[in-house]
């Protein structure tokens, strides 16, 4: 195909030509239409700003449909002076005298009286008691700039109103000075706040009303389970000292064979084990026991313990232990340390297994599982605890727990058993030595199903702790003339004591009291091999004798001892031996050769 078909082609659909020139003539009217326009509304602004300033009091003009139509100043002002008028604020006009030249319906209404005949008074008329120099200073500072201010009111029935009053200098052209207004009534805000205060005031008396309810509430479950507690312990001592009294009754008869002699004595000494291992248990659960922290593998301690549980569940329970791999966040494993009493640790595992033996019937699963754990959940109302612990969880697949008990199976003497199948104190001494270890107890249970127990404990970040290994000395060994300065401010245990070490063939000599023990020391200190002394004194406490002695006389063996202590329950790491009392003649005889054993090894 050529380009001249192309171009014919071309030209056949494009039609007529168009013209490209403007049409000058439309241009033009258009033009003119615009100024004419531009004209009359410049026209019209002229006219309306003669009419504000006065210069006209109306004006004529041909409407659409050539009526005759007049504006005056007042149609010019009409919607502002509508909107003035419906505002919910009171606007006013104030003279160079401070008379009102003008004032809107919401400030006739604030104020108590028509608009006519608020009209011409001077607003200081309405000025609250006081309020005058306030309001004069206001007035003075808004002929200057703008002025703002609280101000009390008063109504035409007396009544006082609290307002927000702005003023404003009003320009104009002449030199008459005029000020705008506009006053806020603050009377309903006030109320409100009022209420506020009153209702926050009934919330206080309400919020101290149920924290005093709470705070007995309190109170009074306290009584009850330091009554429960006083029973129990009232009803297991009276046991208790039943079969001593009645053995030492029958002691007593002097016909009495040498094998019931020897009988009844056994018998007060097991009562007195029985009594001790109470008190203990109750120690335990008030965190006041005197603890002895080494640093050891957890899963070691519940292996050992695992070796015996067999003998405490019985064949028919299938027993399982499963010690979970640790590891770091490197993917290095580590071995689950915790830093806690060894013995204590043991006893807690045996309670919680023999609990979980009886929950099952003599019959069932028992899993004991060691592994790592990140946080202590959230237990009774306390937050979760995160951190780096160990977790010792006792399984069973007894009969579970019943929801309402859950809440109280920590509690001491509190036991779901039936009446001489168990003291309610196990649990008890679980819970006292997770808490004073630093850690916790979880119970989860299911009615028919089963119950875990899982003892949370820290975990350590040291080494274990070395065991010294030292010859056992043999119960009731001689002194062969060891000197032992005996501190106690009891009489009885210190005539006790002081006689049954002269049994042994010790030497002794007694100190009431701290002060006594360190003079002694300062008069001879080369007579003492070793200082016996109690902690809980009046005064300096044994724990603190114990180290002013050390600071005095380095490498003096010292041993404490106590029944009961919170300086040895807060402090469980001051390194001294410590005998627990009741204690028997073997036990002192026992501990004082091994602290000058370990005395007399140390200077090899």
């Amino acid at each position: 195909m050529s380009s001249t078909g192309l171009d014919s082609a071309g030209s056949d659909s494009a039609g007529p030509p168009m013209s490209t020139e403007p049409d000058a003539t439309a241009l033009d009217e258009a033009q003119a239409r615009i100024r004419t326009l531009e004209a009359r509304l410049e026209e019209v602004e002229d006219t309306l700003a003669a009419i504000r300033r006065g210069d006209f009091d109306a004006i004529v003009v041909e409407g659409p449909s050539g009526e005759r139509l007049v504006y005056t100043l007042e149609n010019a002002d009409r919607p502002y002076r509508v909107l003035i008028e419906q505002i919910q604020e009171g606007a006013f006009t104030l003279g160079p005298d401070g008379t009102l030249l003008y004032c809107n319906r919401r400030l006739a209404e604030t104020l108590g009286t028509p608009q006519e005949r608020l009209i011409g008074q001077p607003f200081a008329r309405f000025a609250a008691g006081g309020q005058d120099a306030a309001l004069a200073a206001l007035i003075t500072q808004a002929a200057r700039m703008p002025a703002r201010g609280e101000i009390a009111l008063c109504d035409e029935a007396g009544v006082e109103r609290p307002a927000y009053l702005s003023l404003n200098r009003l320009d104009g052209d002449g030199d008459t000075l005029l000020l705008c207004g506009v006053i806020t009534d603050l009377t309903a805000e006030r109320l409100r706040l009022h209420e506020l205060a009153e209702a926050n005031e009934r919330l206080r008396a309400e919020v101290a009303e149920r924290e005093r309810i709470e705070e007995a509430l309190r109170q009074s479950q306290k009584m009850e389970a330091v009554g429960q507690l006083t029973g129990g312990v009232a009803h297991d001592f009276n046991n208790l000292l039943t079969v001593i009294k009645s053995s030492t009754d029958l002691l007593k008869r002097p016909d009495l064979a040498e094998e019931r002699r020897r009988r009844y004595v056994d018998a007060i000494s097991d009562t007195v084990a029985r009594a001790a291992k109470l008190t203990g248990q109750l120690l335990a659960f008030a965190r006041r026991q005197a603890l002895k922290p080494e640093v050891f593998d957890a899963g070691r301690g519940v292996a050992s313990v695992a070796d015996m549980v067999g003998t405490l569940t019985g064949a028919r329970i299938q027993v399982k232990t499963l010690i979970e791999p640790c590891f770091d966040a490197a993917g290095e494993p580590f071995a689950c340390l915790v830093e806690a009493d060894p013995s204590q640790f043991d006893t807690a595992l045996v309670n919680m297994v023999v609990n979980a033996r009886d929950a099952m019937d003599g019959e069932g699963t028992l899993t004991i599982r060691v592994g790592h754990a990140g946080q202590i959940p959230a237990l009774r109302t306390h937050p979760a605890v995160p951190g780096d612990f160990v977790a010792v969880a006792i399984s069973d697949t007894g009969t579970g727990i019943a929801p309402a008990d859950l809440s109280r199976i920590f509690e001491p003497f509190f036991t779901t058993k039936g009446v001489g199948q168990g003291t309610g104190l196990g649990l008890s001494q679980v819970f006292g030595f997770a808490k004073q270890s630093g850690g916790d107890i979880a119970v989860e249970s299911v009615l028919g199903q089963g119950t875990t127990f899982t003892l949370f404990l820290p975990r350590a970040k040291v080494a274990p702790t070395m065991v010294e290994s030292a010859d056992e000395p043999e119960p009731l060994a001689p002194g062969h003339g060891t000197c032992v300065l005996l501190v106690e401010d009891n009489r009885e245990v210190g005539a006790f004591a002081t006689q049954a070490l002269a049994e042994l063939g010790y030497g002794t000599v007694w100190a009431m009291d701290a002060e006594q023990a360190l003079a002694e020391l300062d008069r001879t200190p080369e007579r003492f091999d070793v200082v016996f002394t109690d902690v809980v004194m009046p005064g300096m406490n044994g724990v603190e004798l114990a180290r002013t002695i050390l600071g005095r006389t380095p490498g003096m063996p010292i041993v404490l001892s106590s029944g009961y202590s919170h300086v040895l329950a807060e402090d469980g790491r001051h390194g001294f031996p410590l005998l627990h009392k009741p204690y028997s003649v073997e036990d002192l005889s026992r501990i004082l050769r091994r602290a000058i054993q370990r005395r007399a090894a140390r200077a090899r």
